[in-house]
């Protein structure tokens, strides 16, 4: 596909599960640092905002919005984010830890938002999700997120989408990932109703985000990657045309996950040869040390309200 270069991409992590104001900045980045009364918060939830510069000019993005609205909307005023800059909104896939804040963040910014923004979604963002515990017991209602309370606030106007999309200058959508690592399957814990009854949720519709930067190579932003982060990665590879990842950025899905698999992943990581690895979210423990342990070179440790600039 033909691609805007952007001259550099800001992305600030507003909320994720891990908030640390005394570790030093990374390499291509700043944190937040606490001050009195003035703390980010951090949650089992994810949100992003984006900003592209292209020739001179910015445009703004929001992608996933959390889980607590209170908390994402503090964190947005202590990192002096302004939806009156936003041109666009997107939903990596349909989690409650992804879109929680959302319908809060709209009621409350509307008069800053323009009319009409789209909202890029992917297919069965809308439908009904459970889950089990993770001793495979339990079902949990995840519950769905409702598409017409967004159309009657008549604020943003819903957007489908399954192939490849620009959502502003320079930031371009993987419209549906495909699988071509045989490792990176699907998690029977996570289930998806379909025509009446629950099955194990393939994430068809999960969408991520991903930018060329001028001179660098490109920057892939995932939400959760339930697809494989290493689909996802080569997804903007073979998009692009571009082979050299600049930085990976996200939730790589690998909680719960088995050292093989974690390992077959680190190891594909390794291949691609990323200059920066910025596991967030769902990543989880085990994988995070692995990454940290086997490319501690590349690899930075994400807390919430930090802001990359690549």
């Amino acid at each position: 596909m033909e691609m805007t270069e952007v001259d550099h991409v800001r992305i600030a992590v507003i909320t994720d599960n891990y908030f640390d104001a005394l570790r030093p900045d990374p390499p291509c980045g700043v944190r937040y640092r606490t001050l009195p009364g003035q703390s980010i918060h951090a949650e089992h939830g994810l949100s992003y905002y984006v900003e592209t510069v292209v020739q001179e000019s910015r445009y703004g993005l929001m992608f996933d919005y959390g889980v607590d609205p209170r908390g994402v909307a503090n964190n947005m005023a202590l990192l002096d984010i302004d939806l009156a800059r936003v041109r666009a909104f997107g939903l990596s896939h349909g989690h409650f830890d992804h879109w929680g804040g959302l319908l809060e963040i709209l009621r409350t910014n509307g008069s800053k938002i323009p009319k009409g923004i789209p909202f890029y979604v992917g297919q069965e963002v809308f439908a009904h999700r459970l889950s089990r515990t993770p001793d495979g017991g339990r079902l949990r209602d995840l519950g769905r997120l409702d598409r017409t309370e967004i159309s009657q606030m008549g604020l943003a106007e819903i957007v489908e989408v399954s192939e490849p999309v620009e959502v502003i200058p320079g930031a371009h959508l993987t419209g549906k990932i495909e699988r071509t690592a045989e490792y990176e399957t699907d998690n029977p814990m996570l289930l998806i109703e379909r025509d009446g009854s629950f099955e194990v949720d393939d994430f068809r519709g999960e969408q991520a985000l991903f930018f060329k930067v001028k001179g660098k190579g490109l920057v892939v932003l995932s939400g959760c990657a339930h697809t494989g982060i290493i689909n996802t990665v080569k997804q903007a590879q073979r998009l692009a045309g571009v082979d050299h990842i600049y930085a990976v950025i996200g939730g790589f899905h690998l909680v719960n996950a088995t050292p093989q698999r974690i390992n077959l992943v680190v190891e594909a990581l390794k291949a691609i040869a990323p200059d920066h690895v910025i596991p967030t979210h769902c990543t989880g423990f085990e994988a995070t040390m692995t990454l940290c342990r086997e490319m501690p070179e590349q690899f930075r440790l994400n807390t919430a309200g930090t802001t990359y600039v690549f």
